[in-house]
């Protein structure tokens, strides 16, 4: 038998999917996968392929998301829902230690809980980007974030490469997919025709490739390669929102004071679902509580986001008041000086933000709006001061 290595393509058959979760159960992860709940496709613990939405598919657009039935039994024939894989690696809500009184006065407690092995199955491209850019954001400099990086470490990550774009995707104008290129496990590409339903499965890694060398796989072909590539296309093709980036950090900076700024403050809500629903958004928040007696006390942390009032808050005040400088400041942050902060958008193009956004706010027309009626600098933009 042939040991397979990275690189390879092997063809997976819809029926031996369960095959590969079973293993990695062996193996001791914690697989976590897309199922349904509450009429949305979200990630939770899955136990074997018939917790995937297989025959399930997302209707979106602008301030919409719907399930809806496929006409086939495709277990990954979707997109991407409300949910993102930050819920599992930097946890919503994060306790960071407790404090109770004694006699001596209070004895702390740090919080060292057992971390799972996680194995994330059916990451899109858009997401395993934006896992990339959290590595970069929490796992590099001087300080690192001591609880991302014990859920990040060991992860197994089983890609599935899109076939079909959602109504609100925009991933290929970001360069983030809508095919996987690095930093996954495994690869699948979902084929069906007619009665053959099966993955083309590209091993990522070495420990990729030492899962699929504990079992047996059939070698994928030059033609059955073209099928799966030539779906991955179709689905870079067909888009549902394009963004030109051609100097877009420039153009945002030298914009500062645009019309189009009152006018989408005019909607915005200041809900912060798009930081919610976005899987970059990183902003966080430390509380303390305390008990009625004060015997007890833990502090916790917990995210936020710069469209609430109380986070640019500091002595005399917040620094952002309107929610004009509230939505501009997370719109030129991820698209503009992201870049100045970590050399790439903070943008993946997965379109959540334009989806959960209950009055419809697109940030691919904003920023079409902004260069519509603005001329690119001839020369590199400062970053401005808020205000």
């Amino acid at each position: 038998m042939t040991k397979l290595e990275t690189g390879n393509r092997v063809i997976i058959q819809a029926g031996d999917l369960g095959r590969l979760l079973e293993e990695l159960k062996r193996q001791s992860y914690k697989t976590i996968g897309p199922t349904i709940q509450e009429s949305a496709i979200v990630y939770d613990e899955i136990h074997d392929v018939n917790d995937l939405p297989a025959g399930w598919t997302e209707e979106q657009e602008k301030g919409h998301y719907r399930l809806k039935r496929r006409k086939d039994k495709a277990l990954f024939g979707f997109n991407v829902g409300p949910h993102s894989w930050k819920k599992f690696l930097s946890p919503p809500e994060v306790r960071l230690w407790s404090a109770k009184r004694s006699q001596n006065g209070f004895d702390l407690s740090d919080e060292n809980q057992e971390v799972p092995r996680y194995a994330f199955i059916g990451v899109r491209s858009c997401d395993l980007n934006a896992i990339q850019i959290l590595d970069k954001v929490f796992l590099t400099g001087d300080y690192q974030d001591k609880i991302y990086g014990e859920r990040r470490r060991d992860n197994f990550i089983i890609a599935v490469n899109c076939t079909e774009a959602g109504g609100t995707c925009f991933c290929s104008s970001m360069g983030t997919g809508p095919k996987s290129q690095q930093g996954f496990d495994l690869a699948l590409t979902e084929v069906i025709t007619g009665d053959s339903h099966y993955f083309v499965t590209e091993i990522g890694s070495e420990e990729g490739s030492d899962l699929m060398n504990a079992m047996h796989w059939e070698i994928a072909g030059p033609d059955t390669i073209h099928v799966a590539d030539e779906l991955v296309e179709k689905a870079a093709l067909s888009m549902g929102r394009k963004l030109d980036t051609d100097r877009l950090r420039d153009l945002l900076f030298s914009n500062y004071k645009h019309h189009e700024w009152e006018e989408v403050a005019d909607r915005c809500l200041s809900c912060a679902n798009c930081t919610m629903v976005c899987p970059t958004c990183f902003c966080h928040t430390v509380e303390e509580a305390t008990d009625l007696d004060g015997d007890h006390a833990e502090r916790w942390r917990i995210w936020d986001s710069c469209f609430t009032l109380g986070f640019s808050y500091i002595h005399g005040g917040s620094v952002r008041k309107t929610t004009l400088s509230r939505y501009r400041q997370w719109m030129t942050h991820k698209l503009a000086s992201w870049q100045d902060q970590f050399g790439t958008f903070g943008c993946v193009g997965c379109g959540r933000c334009i989806t959960w956004c209950p009055v419809g706010i697109d940030i691919t027309e904003i920023a079409d709006a902004i260069r519509s009626d603005s001329e690119l600098p001839e020369n590199t933009v400062p970053m401005p001061r808020d205000n």
